[in-house]
């Protein structure tokens, strides 16, 4: 989907679905299941995808799956959904990532945390200004992690960078967001709810606009109505769908979040959806946590 920055702002400001990416019994991506769940996003009223996102296991895919995982996701987008295609690791392959996401018609990408385990501010406004500047014509979103990273350095990226217009904000603290978008500039950014609907009520209280999910892979219609309440200021409402996902999104942050994709996965296999196979590091759940995971699914599909 072409788009001008201001058209990408308007994207991130919404649930930005993460898909999973499927695999065939041989291991390989299951191009065929993977293109049914991307339709039945975009058919269900989602407007933005994120190909090579955490739950679509990045790190877990070789280049040439995560360039296939992006052209798929560009290619049933079409003209019905934005697409914010996931790069990282060194700064040649997040280049050359962002390069082919250009090539093959996505508008944005998001820059994974740096995996490195040495992170310098000033370093990381280093290598976040060197993959924008080699794609200008991208929306460029920062996927933030780090606690101890400052708000003023996100401004200093902005100021050299204009094309990076957004950020996932993925640190489990809500005061510490409030203040890291209020230094960087709250209007200057969309701010994006990285830690998906059980942090979206108190993130949109402190100036989030938009709300990543995995669990959008399952319930579509469910983070819709919790996007709709918090539009509306309506937290009451918010809250109670809250409730409804808050046991699932327990099952996978159980274990420092081991099961985040497995349980979205099992949820998925229980509607007949995808195969629940996941690949290392992560794991398949046990037999005997299966049914809770296939309940809940069952219920929302009512």
């Amino acid at each position: 989907m072409a788009m001008d920055h201001e058209a990408q702002r308007a994207a991130l400001a919404d649930v930005v679905a993460i898909p999973v990416t499927p695999f065939a019994e041989d291991g390989t991506v299951d191009e065929r299941a993977h293109r049914a769940l991307l339709r039945r996003l975009v058919d269900n009223g989602i407007r933005s995808l994120t190909p090579n996102g955490n739950t679509g296991e990045f790190y877990a895919l070789t280049p040439a799956e995560r360039r296939a995982v992006t052209e798929l996701t560009v290619e049933v987008a079409a003209d019905r959904a934005a697409v914010l295609a996931g790069v990282g690791h060194d700064v040649p392959t997040a280049v050359a990532a962002a390069r082919h996401a250009r090539e093959v018609g996505a508008g944005m990408v998001m820059v994974h945390q740096p995996a490195h385990p040495y992170v310098s501010e000033s370093g990381w406004v280093d290598y976040h200004r060197a993959i924008a500047q080699e794609v200008p014509e991208l929306g460029v979103v920062p996927y933030v992690r780090d606690p101890r990273l400052s708000g003023a350095r996100l401004a200093e990226l902005g100021d050299s960078c204009p094309n990076v217009i957004g950020v996932k904000y993925a640190v489990p603290d809500a005061v510490r967001f409030a203040a890291f978008a209020r230094d960087a500039g709250l209007e200057r950014f969309v701010w994006v709810a990285g830690l998906a609907e059980p942090y979206a009520p108190p993130y949109f209280a402190m100036g989030a606009t938009g709300f990543t999910s995995g669990l959008v892979n399952v319930a579509p219609a469910l983070s819709l109505t919790l996007l709709e309440a918090l539009r509306c200021g309506d937290y009451r409402a918010a809250m109670k769908g809250w409730e409804q996902i808050r046991r699932f999104e327990e099952l996978r942050a159980a274990h420092g979040a081991a099961n985040n994709v497995t349980v979205v996965k099992e949820a998925l296999a229980s509607l007949g959806l995808c195969r629940r196979d996941v690949r290392p590091p992560s794991k398949m759940l046990p037999e005997a946590e299966r049914a809770e995971v296939a309940a809940i699914a069952a219920g929302w599909s009512v």
